[in-house]
């Protein structure tokens, strides 16, 4: 009797969050996280849970600029050394967005695993920005080449660390922003004081800064003075900029 090949694992991008917008004028992926090794299929409810809250909030401040908001479901949990299979998807995905709505801007906004997935894919030809959100990064090794920079190159970038984070170094994205601002000026980094790798403590400020952010780079509002001020300031200011306890509370929701 023959033997069936094994299906072929695709990525896919899941319903649009919100009301889909009848004409897209640009796109958010949002990168869930995962493991470092694992050749499991991701569960597609629980890996959207750590970025769907998110999600709604820049779908509902972006509904009238025609901003659509997709989760990228994964083939695999894990990273998995040089497949880098998060990576991958992710640009698989960004492809996905230029078939179905055409030539929009497209923003990478990971968590975890995938903001090292959306640092890897940034610099897709659709991507514009990218939005890394406590990201899960490799211990350094003076063996093996350091996490890739170059891609950001004309691309706005927001790194966002709690500096009690007990899953990655925050010095590591701090290190991995410094390495990116040579190349590129318009990345910017900030801290979370005393918060943890969920950014829980300060969930509203770190999802207004976000808003903030992608309605900026997506449709050209005006930042918020901290990211303009973040932006504009040489290292190591602009890399270790404070979150304030109350940001983002005169935005509207």
């Amino acid at each position: 009797m023959a033997q069936q090949a094994a299906p072929v694992r695709t990525a896919r991008l899941g319903r649009a969050l919100g009301t889909e917008p009848t004409a897209v004028s640009g796109v958010v992926l949002l990168l869930p996280g995962g493991e470092e090794t694992s050749a499991r299929r991701p569960s597609p409810m629980l890996a959207a849970a750590s970025v769907r809250a998110l999600g709604r909030r820049l779908a509902r401040a972006g509904r009238t600029e025609g901003l659509a908001v997709h989760v990228v479901h994964y083939r695999y949990r894990g990273w998995n050394g040089s497949e880098a299979h998060p990576a991958q998807d992710a640009a698989w995905a960004a492809d996905e967005i230029v078939r179905r709505y055409g030539d929009v801007p497209v923003c990478l906004v990971g968590v975890d695993m995938g903001a090292r997935a959306a640092v890897h894919a940034g610099g897709h030809t659709a991507v514009n920005s990218v939005l890394a959100l406590s990201p899960w990064l490799p211990e350094e090794d003076v063996a093996a080449p350091p996490e890739p920079v170059k891609q950001l190159a004309g691309r706005r970038v927001l790194i966002v660390h709690g500096t009690n984070d007990e899953r990655t170094d925050p010095e590591l994205s701090f290190r991995l922003a410094a390495r990116a601002k040579k190349a590129n000026r318009d990345i910017c980094r900030f801290e979370v004081h005393s918060d943890r790798h969920a950014l829980h403590a300060f969930r509203s400020e770190v999802y207004a800064l976000a808003e903030d952010f992608v309605m900026g780079t997506l449709f050209g509002r005006a930042f918020a003075r901290p990211v303009e001020d973040a932006l504009a300031a040489p290292p190591p200011l602009g890399l270790r900029m404070p979150l304030a306890s109350g940001f983002g509370r005169s935005l509207r929701h």
